[in-house]
């Protein structure tokens, strides 16, 4: 799976095009693009990220569709006025909650690369009548956006389905403004992952065989310019976890579960763009 193979992106756009069509029709979607028979399905990955309280002022459609690996709205410090970038925004869920918490001062932007997505997104930020949101087509690779024209970004377990991962976090460090923050949850791996999951496109496609291992994603973040970088685990997936999201692969989940077992986690990757700031951001200004 190298930065140059298309096969990745085609593929990624294909099973989350599929998945947004899933909700339209009704179903839930899960596990990264997977689908779960009923709401109350366990997915290892998906299950219980958002409370009730920031649900319940939500359409039920941005719920069902949202396949994140953590809730980067709520670990973000996100202050009034500014402006929030989620990369591979899907079906908006993480938008419209930084939309509200950044009040009508301020602005969320979501950017995915998926048609079906972008309507349903849309749709959705219709129906919750959220105002201080915009939805844009686009690679996260390659971000629509001018310099330093965002205080915030966040993603939701989206990084990891990138095949040029160094080129997304050059990017992101681009259009963050000096001092801009960078929060994102997603998935990284410690340790080795069995050569057999890292070539399974299924998995790509599910969060786990294109993750990074923690140390490099650290590395990646340095080396694009970022700074105080810091790996907080938020979901440690152990062996009944990864049999789970290794059903579908049509691999010996058996065997490699026991070998992906607590190698694999959720977590909230933070750094920061280097930069001279009065203070932590708009809020504190206007104090």
């Amino acid at each position: 799976m190298t930065s140059d193979n298309p096969q990745v992106k085609d593929t990624v756009r294909e099973k989350y095009g599929a998945a947004a069509l899933r909700v339209i029709a009704g179903e839930r979607s899960s596990c990264c693009g997977g689908s779960a028979a009923s709401p109350d399905s366990a997915d290892p990955i998906t299950a219980n990220l958002y409370s009730e309280a920031e649900t319940s002022c939500l359409p039920q459609d941005a719920v069902l569709a949202s396949l994140g690996c953590g809730n980067p709205t709520a670990l973000a410090e996100l202050h009034a006025g500014e402006t929030v970038l989620d990369l591979g925004s899907g079906g908006g869920i993480d938008v419209l909650l930084s939309a509200r918490r950044v009040g009508p001062t301020g602005k969320a932007i979501g950017l995915d690369m998926t048609d079906e997505m972008l309507a349903l997104a849309r749709a959705n930020q219709a129906k919750a009548g959220v105002t201080n949101a915009e939805f844009l087509k686009g690679d996260i690779e390659h971000i629509p956006l001018p310099d330093e024209s965002v205080d915030v970004i966040i993603s939701n377990c989206v990084i990891n389905l990138s095949a040029d991962k160094r080129r997304v976090l050059a990017e992101a460090f681009r259009v963050l403004k000096p001092g801009g923050r960078f929060s994102v949850s997603d998935v990284v791996v410690r340790g080795e992952l069995p050569e057999a999951v890292r070539r399974n496109m299924e998995l790509w496609v599910g969060c786990v065989a294109g993750a990074l291992a923690e140390t490099e994603f650290r590395s990646i973040l340095i080396g694009a310019g970022f700074t105080d970088v810091s790996i907080e685990p938020t979901r440690i997936y152990e062996f009944a976890d990864a049999k789970a999201f290794l059903a579908e692969s049509g691999l010996d989940t058996e065997v490699l579960a026991h070998e992906v077992s607590g190698r694999v986690m959720g977590a909230f990757i933070r750094a920061h763009k280097p930069g001279s700031s009065a203070c932590c951001g708009p809020a504190c200004c206007a104090e």
